[in-house]
């Protein structure tokens, strides 16, 4: 990718007035000028301003800052006056604001700074890799962690060169980890493989590495990743009778390697020792339980010497001491931990246990009282209360306690809650309401009631010590925002309606005279100060390179992205391979580096979901009928109408597919396949029996997150499993019908579902019933499903598996699952969660049967809405599972299409179109991925792979190499589809031929590797981009690795270590690439299609195969010879 200058184009700011230099008492001299111009976002956490050390610099930003308000509030002032000439503002300017401000600290009015500089370059912005760090850094301050992270992706994806990209892989695994995200370990294993990582952050990745293997349930790697051990899977394998001498040796390892260093070391440490002695206490898998206990004691005390204030290990201290009776102890843990910090709620319940233990029940009243106090939901607290108030004979206060501990429970979602707690409720107020009234009398009470206890000595203490602590921490959060928006985000700009709109991507103004008030009044101390002439403006905006970063450029030997304008080199797809070589060498010395690595184009900015359409649709609209068409002959289903049908709408389904050819079902059922291949492996979602339209948590709340759990077994087990499920099933109607009571319907006695919840479904008494589902059954060995696969070959042409009109069948390897069969074995309620198909490729399912299944579509041009629906829930569009709110997607004006597919009905997915599916009956499905040669397709499918790339999703089709088999193997006669594919070539064969020039530069000999036939692609193993023709090899946990560049470079910036293969001649790719033409047909496309689905089914041989790619446009054609409808199925 071409690199962009940053420096100005033009004058900066001129004025008829020119320099105003009787205002002036001191300037800036080239010196400051040189220093603040190589001031910008990367220098943050390096140049802290705020210490002793840098006030000269402080100094001098503030000066920088005054000086530029100034300027702007000149250039505010002149637009109100006639007769003064128009200042022009670099909007360089306001970035450079917002770079100072960041460093100052001042983050709302750096985010106002940024915010402004974003508006005035909307169409540009994301080409300053600075700025995107700088805002991504706000905006993680302020935790709009969903901004946040797009912005810190889109740095990665336009830059990955960029020097701080190991700061901002910590981030993001950081959002991901708040938001339960757990893919987010490859940003944190990404940035440990940085070569620029000093200790503390290394240390840092290391324990969040090992918390995220703690939540997971991965104890033993989370020890080994939380003492400093190495987070690689040899740990996870790490049995528990050997942890404890690994951990005290990597303990002791980082123990060596902090002594010497700072407070941030120390608490790193600090928090290290206290989450392995926790999991020595909590985790019986680590053994006997009184060494655990001992060694989660020592790893504690360890703790508290490295961080003496930390009141939460002195508090888990406590916790261990009272679970092995030293009461004392734990008592003393325990006041100690109060005093470090007193608005614990845990730890006041933990002191309320051990009185109660102690039978002091006055004691513990006022402990309890004090946690609910400062946690009015802790449900623990509340539940203890009750049992103190039940055991003292006062049941009156023991029911409010545990009420109030269920509304704490709903309010949390807390999973804690006694399961007895209820019924223990029902109990009581049932006894309550039968028992005769009792008189308000004081005597033989033992304690007393809530509303006294809460004004007893030691909680009205408590209560006020809350009140000045909440009053403190609002202090503190006042001055960390700033009243934004009221005070700092006018700054520059005019308040925002909501917290939303202060984020980038939202556009908002600025007034001169709001601006100039407020400036003039903030800076009347130093009204003689000077406005920067033109000249220093510009010296200022040149971005140089840091000094306090040149050390860290030098060992990557990365030149600056900014220093100066890149040029800019001109290739066209017209040119010849050779051409293009030469243009390339030439300029390779110029170009600092490979560049973004894009097979859509550098100038078109990063990938975004798509729009949705702006027409409003009605209500009928939004449920429209689903294209359907009968087929009754053979010859039906070899109609090239057919297919021009399917590929004109979102989603299609074909029925009666399987008995106008004539295919034999049979072959896939559950008995067939237990016949042939028993112990074949078949992979298993554990998941809750619900209705179709419905989707619930075991809270009972309405949700769009669809959780299973994964396990495998054998078709055999499989089977059996599906035969008692039915044949439960029809007891139970037996059982249902012989009682004669059920006045349910038919549905909710099948669902189970017969209770309504407090929104008015319905709900079962039992909750929802586990049901499995069997999915992913690979069916690509024709040697054992020889039969199967051969039935298949009866499909038309452009619905098979392999065809020469399939994209998918020149990928030249297998693809589970995409260009070779699946099968899924399903019960009643078994889900497909929602998703398009990989790289936006066609998908075809035909029904086995016996039973029904019942699908859900949205158009492909409104998939754009429903991520943004998975994302405000909380759910990752790629990485999630989820399961769609209808009425989420109509109030969203995203229409939904909605019917059956019955036993050999064929259901086509067209390119991009979201769907879920839910079995209704006991059937089988099989399913493949189709790539119709058409530019849509292709355009779709690369963009998605973009996409993906900015995710940082692993795209399981290699787009790259694909578009060079397609090159080799097939004749292009669409124009569109031939420029699509061409220019693929062309930018992948640029990257390659730059690449080459870039290893030879520091002296890595490459190798040529070559390919064997059914090879598969390659991907990195760090980030997971597709990486074709140049490999980058490093051995890691003995095992050789395959890299990309920019992972290669991250890790070593000369690439030592690293051995460089070379799969294609770089004459080969030219070749290629200048044979590749526009073909020129000499028979009609109808023609065509005619004597491609006549041609029998076959694999491809290894010659060149030629397909035609199929004319789309059915106002061309005539009138389909089968039966067509549109039809709410």
């Amino acid at each position: 990718m071409d690199q962009i200058a940053t420096t100005s184009s033009a004058t900066t700011a001129t004025s008829s007035s020119g320099t105003p230099s009787d205002k002036t008492n001191k300037s800036l001299t080239c010196q400051e000028l040189q220093l603040l111009s190589e001031m910008d976002s990367r220098q943050f956490g390096v140049l802290k301003l705020k210490e002793s050390e840098h006030s000269e610099k402080k100094k001098l930003v503030l000066r920088a800052i005054d000086h530029l308000e100034r300027l702007i509030v000149e250039a505010q002032d002149c637009e109100q006056d006639d007769d003064c000439k128009t200042l022009l503002i670099d909007p360089k300017t306001f970035c450079k604001l917002g770079h100072f401000h960041l460093l100052l600290e001042n983050y709302s009015k750096a985010h106002s700074a940024y915010q402004k500089f974003y508006n005035l370059k909307t169409d540009e912005y994301w080409k300053d890799p600075c700025f995107l760090y700088g805002s991504g850094l706000v905006l993680f301050h302020f935790n709009a962690l969903t901004w946040s992270r797009r912005v810190f992706l889109e740095l990665l994806y336009l830059h990955p060169s960029f020097q701080c990209t190991a700061q901002v892989h910590i981030r993001l695994g950081i959002i991901s980890k708040l938001s339960g995200d757990f893919h987010g370990l490859v940003h944190f294993r990404i940035a440990l493989q940085t070569s620029s990582l000093d200790i503390s952050d290394k240390n840092r990745v290391l324990f969040h590495i090992a918390h995220l293997h703690e939540v997971t349930g991965k104890t033993n790697a989370a020890i080994h990743g939380g003492s400093g051990g190495s987070s690689s899977s040899p740990a996870t394998t790490t049995t528990a009778t050997t942890t404890t001498s690994s951990t005290s040796n990597n303990t002791q390892q980082t123990t060596n390697n902090s002594e010497d260093s700072s407070k941030t070391l120390a608490s790193i440490k600090a928090d290290a020792y206290r989450q392995i002695g926790w999991l020595y206490h909590s985790k019986e898998c680590l053994g006997e339980r009184t060494g655990r206990e001992s060694t989660a004691i020592q790893y504690l005390q360890k703790s508290i010497e490295a961080e003496p204030t930390s009141g939460q290990t002195l508090y888990l201290l406590g916790r261990c001491y009272a679970s092995i009776n030293k009461v004392h102890d734990a008592f003393l843990a325990y006041r100690n931990s109060v005093d470090k910090s007193e608005g614990n709620a845990d730890t006041w319940c933990s002191i309320g246990v051990l009185y109660q233990q102690q039978s002091q029940p006055l004691d513990a009243l006022q402990a309890y009282i004090c946690a609910v106090q400062l946690d009015k939901y802790h449900v623990a607290a509340w539940t203890n209360l009750g049992i103190l108030y039940e055991s003292a004979g006062q049941i009156k206060d023991a029911l409010a306690c545990y009420v109030n501990a269920g509304r704490g429970a709903k309010q949390t979602h807390d999973s804690w809650l006694n399961p007895n707690l209820l019924t223990r409720i029902r109990f009581i107020s049932n006894h309550m309401a039968h028992a005769p009234p009792q008189q308000n009398s004081t005597k033989g009470r033992q304690l007393p009631v809530i509303e006294e206890a809460w004004n007893l000595p030691i909680t009205a203490e408590m209560t006020a010590r809350q009140h000045n602590q909440q009053r403190q921490q609002q202090q503190v959060k006042d001055a960390r925002l700033g009243s934004i928006g009221i005070h700092d985000e006018n700054y520059y700009r005019v308040k925002e309606e909501s917290s939303e709109d202060r984020v980038v991507g939202h556009k908002s103004s600025i007034t001169a005279s709001n601006r100039a008030t407020h400036l003039n009044s903030s800076n009347s101390n130093n009204a003689k100060a000077t406005l920067m002439t033109p000249s220093d403006l510009e010296s200022l905006l040149k971005l140089g390179k840091p000094e306090i970063q040149r050390e860290y450029e030098k060992s990557m030997e990365i030149s600056s992205h900014l220093s100066e304008k890149q040029p800019i080199i001109e290739l066209s797809m017209k040119m010849s391979g050779h051409e293009l070589f030469e243009q390339c060498k030439r300029n390779v010395s110029e170009l600092n580096g490979i560049g973004n690595t894009s097979i859509v184009g550098d100038d078109l900015g990063p990938p975004r979901p798509p729009s949705p359409p702006t027409t409003r649709l009605t209500k009928e609209q939004l449920c429209p009928p689903t294209p359907s068409v009968y087929l009754e002959h053979k010859k039906d289903a070899f109609s090239p109408q057919l297919q021009e049908f399917c590929l004109e709408h979102p989603i299609a389904v074909v029925r009666g597919m399987a008995s106008a050819l004539k295919l034999d079902l049979g072959l896939f059922s559950t008995k067939t396949l237990v016949e042939a291949n028993p112990e074949h492996a078949v992979e298993v979602r554990t998941q809750l029996l619900q209705p179709s339209d419905e989707n619930w948590d075991l809270n009972g709340k309405s949700v769009w997150s669809c959780v299973s759990h994964r396990s495998h077994t054998t078709i055999a087990k499989y089977a059996a499993y599906q035969a008692t499920s039915f044949q439960d099933s029809v007891k139970e109607e037996e059982e249902k019908v012989s009682g004669g009571h059920n006045t349910n319907s038919d549905s909710d006695s099948k669902d189970g579902f017969n209770i309504r919840s407090s929104n008015g479904s319905k709900r079962s008494k039992r909750g929802p019933k586990q049901i499995r589902f069997g999915t992913n059954v690979d069916l690509s060995d024709d040697k054992k499903w020889r039969l199967q696969l051969q039935e298949l070959t009866k499909l038309p042409a452009w619905a098979r598996v392999i065809s020469a009109g399939n994209m998918l069948t020149h990928v030249g390897h297998v693809i589970l699952g995409m260009n070779t069969v699946q099968l899924y074995m399903k019960v009643p309620g078994s889900r497909t969660p929602g998703h398009q198909e990989n790289n936006n490729f066609c998908s075809i399912n035909i029904n086995i049967g016996p039973g029904d299944c019942e699908w859900f579509a949205v158009p492909d041009a409104y998939w754009g809405c429903v991520q943004s629906l998975c994302e405000k829930n909380n759910i990752k569009y790629l990485h999630g599972s989820w399961w769609p709110n209808l009425q989420d997607l109509y109030d969203a004006g995203c229409p939904a299409y909605r019917f059956v597919q019955r036993p050999g009905d064929l259901v086509w997915v067209n390119s991009g179109c979201v769907h879920w599916v839910q079995a209704i009956g006991w059937c089988n499905n099989i399913a493949w991925n189709v790539g119709p040669l058409t530019a849509r397709q292709y355009q779709l499918a690369i963009d998605r792979y973009e996409w993906n790339k900015l995710e940082m999703f692993k795209s399981i089709v290699p787009m790259v190499h694909l578009t060079w088999n397609l090159a080799r193997n097939v004749l292009v006669s669409d124009p569109k589809l031939f420029e699509l594919i061409r220019s693929v070539l062309m930018r992948t064969l640029v990257q390659s031929i730059r690449m080459l020039e870039f290893v030879k530069c520091k002296n890595v000999e490459v190798r040529f590797h070559g390919r064997t036939k059914n090879d598969p692609s390659h991907y990195c193993g760090q980030c997971e981009v597709e990486v074709f023709n140049i490999l980058f090899i490093r051995e890691q946990e003995k095992r050789h690795v395959v890299h990309c560049v920019d992972c290669a470079r991250k890790q070593s910036s000369n690439l030592n270590g690293f051995v460089c293969l070379e799969e294609y001649k770089l004459q080969e790719l030219i070749s290629v690439y200048d044979n590749f033409k526009l073909y020129q047909p000499s028979t009609t496309p109808i023609q065509q299609q005619l004597q491609q689905s006549s041609t029998p089914a076959s694999a491809p041989s290894s010659a060149a195969l030629q397909a035609q790619t199929q004319n789309n446009n059915v106002n061309n054609v005539q009138a389909p010879t089968f039966n067509t409808n549109v039809t709410a199925s």
